[in-house]
């Protein structure tokens, strides 16, 4: 789950440019925590590469910004978020199997499931020691957002195969593994800028929905995106035999006959991707996905209008414009 490497943020995050700097930096002081482990430090000095946009930092100082000053607690709990999901993507990577993060390979493909694995946990033991420093109802919303993206990808994992899933049930399970990690960026930026309650539970719904839209879009690229624009390993979802949303709207739209027949094709994507995709275009599935992206990210913006016009107000929408994008 990540920013196809061809769209630009920095525009977006110019206004909270110094202090993503100071994530940035503190990051890289967490990753280089064993400078006389030489194999440990090189590995580590690798998943360096796995920050990306910082996108889910970034929401975090924006909420915050949005609400009042940013404090030094603002940039721990920003990286604390990016540590967490670059362990999931550490962790995705040998589940899904990708070959490719970020147009580099991935530290399964070139260490091993093994070296992944347990550099995924390693982060997670970074986060550890920094919430030792945070107050306590900060942590309890970490450990509680934590726990939900692992129930999410749990639940995910157990539903593969399943063409029955809905589209209900499909979105009560990336809300949970996408969605609810933007959740709790927004909601502790604004938790650390002492937001009143409207102004907290505003952007906490901004980041659920703008989560949710961020999955949808994701999936839909796993189908229709390039990889050497994605960066990373496409068509992961349909060789685990994922049910996304596009696939959910076209088994729904097909009779039961031809519904049966692409469960049979699903269960052997790889050789019928080409069929698979052109019954997706036909059947308007990947159109109908866009447009559900397109009503997440619109209920996000809608979540904002409580709070005054202004340059972090604005690089929200701005932010959940470019999620849009991404499929366009």
């Amino acid at each position: 789950m990540q920013i196809p490497a061809n769209i630009d943020t920095s525009g977006i995050f110019k206004c909270i440019d110094k202090d993503l700097s100071r994530v940035k930096k503190l990051l890289a002081k967490q990753i280089n925590s064993c400078p006389d482990k030489v194999g440990v430090n090189e590995l580590l000095q690798y998943t360096g590469s796995y920050h990306g946009k910082m996108l889910r930092p970034a929401l975090v100082l924006l909420s915050g910004a949005a609400c009042g000053k940013l404090s030094d607690s603002h940039i721990d709990v920003a990286a604390v978020i990016e540590l967490i999901h670059n362990a999931t993507l550490l962790h995705d990577d040998v589940i899904d199997e990708g070959k490719t993060r970020r147009g580099a390979p991935t530290i399964n493909a070139i260490w091993g499931n093994e070296s992944a694995v347990l550099l995924g946990d390693f982060l997670l033991s970074r986060v550890f020691g920094m919430c030792a420093q945070l107050p306590s109802e900060v942590v309890q919303v970490i450990s509680a957002g934590t726990s939900r993206v692992c129930e999410g990808e749990l639940r995910q994992i157990i539903q593969k195969r399943n063409w029955k899933l809905n589209e209900i049930e499909y979105i009560d399970i990336i809300t949970d593994k996408s969605a609810s990690l933007f959740s709790m960026a927004c909601k502790l930026g604004a938790m650390l800028s002492d937001a009143d309650k409207k102004k907290n539970n505003s952007l906490t719904n901004y980041g659920l929905n703008l989560g949710i839209a961020f999955q949808i879009t994701d999936d839909l690229l796993d189908i229709t995106g390039s990889e050497s624009e994605a960066g990373k390993t496409l068509g992961s979802d349909a060789e685990a035999r994922k049910p996304t949303l596009p696939v959910i709207h076209l088994l729904k739209a097909l009779n039961d006959d031809e519904s049966n027949k692409l469960v049979e094709r699903l269960n052997n994507p790889l050789k019928n991707k080409l069929n698979i995709l052109q019954m997706l275009e036909k059947n308007g599935s990947l159109e109908y996905t866009r447009d559900k992206a397109k009503k997440f990210t619109s209920k996000a913006t809608d979540s904002l209008k409580h709070f005054e016009e202004g340059k972090f107000k604005q690089a929200l929408i701005k932010t959940a414009e470019f999620v849009l994008a991404r499929v366009k």
